[in-house]
């Protein structure tokens, strides 16, 4: 017999719609309403200042003829090639190391998950001090040990140093999702892997990866959609003084083309070619979830 789960009876209905409200009409007119308003926007040339002027595709044509946001792209591109397997294996790697009943796991936990909960400014400024060419503390061990001081910001490693940041502000969310899918692991199948005589590595690969597909699923989606909405660290960290970038990405750009040059068209436009991208990414993704990953 299929169950019917909870549903709201007589007055309970009303208080039910009463509260979820607010919510519903957030997502109408914040996340709906937002999205139709970038797509109008995109449509027309707006300055900020003056009235929109209609241009129809003009914004779109444009921004395919534009080599400094083919530039951005394959930025973002080359950061995601990164960012995301270094995110997912790293988060893997610490999860399992503190899915363990040891003396004071919570606080290793709480350490690993601070990233996530800390102001991104802040924890840039942070990674300044450290990235530092002169002054910087990894270049200060470094000379110590012999070596020779790097530019960590300078065009040619400024890439590998955001991603750097940016996987370590992600290991936090990527370990309490896979924690949650180790802990879901019942024991019994590593109790009789191991009476079989499977070594460490043979349990891993046949048992815990099988079974928490899942959750490398989801955290691979989420680091995905995080990948090409990367900003924060770095704006901090690659800034320049004309107001570019060293590292332009997508998002980089469609802050610029609209809050520097004021070409709200344009930076509306370029939002919606990066949703759609990932939309069409997200497609991808789903497609090979039916094929490959394993559900209870």
């Amino acid at each position: 017999m299929e169950a019917s789960g909870i549903k709201p009876l007589g007055g309970e209905r009303f208080w039910l719609g009463v509260l979820l409200a607010p919510t519903i009409t957030g997502l109408i007119f914040g996340a709906l309403g937002s999205v139709v308003a970038t797509l109008l926007i995109s449509l027309t040339g707006w300055d900020l200042l003056t009235p929109p002027q209609w241009v129809g595709l003009t914004n779109y044509i444009k921004l395919f003829a534009d080599k400094d946001l083919l530039e951005s792209f394959l930025n973002t591109i080359k950061f995601s090639a990164m960012y995301v397997p270094g995110v997912v294996v790293v988060s893997l790697v610490v999860a399992m190391l503190m899915n363990r009943k040891i003396h004071g796991i919570s606080l290793y936990r709480t350490m690993y998950f601070l990233p996530v909960v800390t102001s991104a400014v802040a924890a840039a400024l942070v990674w300044q001090m450290i990235y530092g060419r002169d002054t910087g503390l990894l270049n200060y061990v470094i000379e110590r040990l012999g070596g020779k001081s790097v530019c960590w910001l300078c065009p040619s490693n400024a890439l590998y140093s955001v991603v750097i940041v940016n996987v370590w502000g992600a290991i936090g969310e990527g370990m309490i999702i896979f924690l949650a899918g180790l802990q879901a692991i019942p024991r019994d199948y590593y109790e009789a892997a191991t009476v079989d005589g499977a070594n460490g590595w043979q349990r891993f690969f046949r048992i815990t990866v099988p079974l928490i597909t899942p959750s490398i699923f989801f955290q691979t989606l989420i680091t995905t959609i995080n990948a090409f909405q990367a900003y924060e660290y770095i704006y901090m960290l690659t800034r320049r003084g004309q107001g570019d970038s060293s590292v332009p990405v997508v998002v980089f750009s469609i802050y610029r083309r609209g809050f520097n040059f004021f070409r709200m068209g344009e930076a509306s436009a370029l939002a919606i070619e990066l949703a759609v991208m990932v939309m069409a990414l997200m497609a991808v993704y789903f497609w090979l979830e039916r094929r490959y990953v394993v559900y209870e």
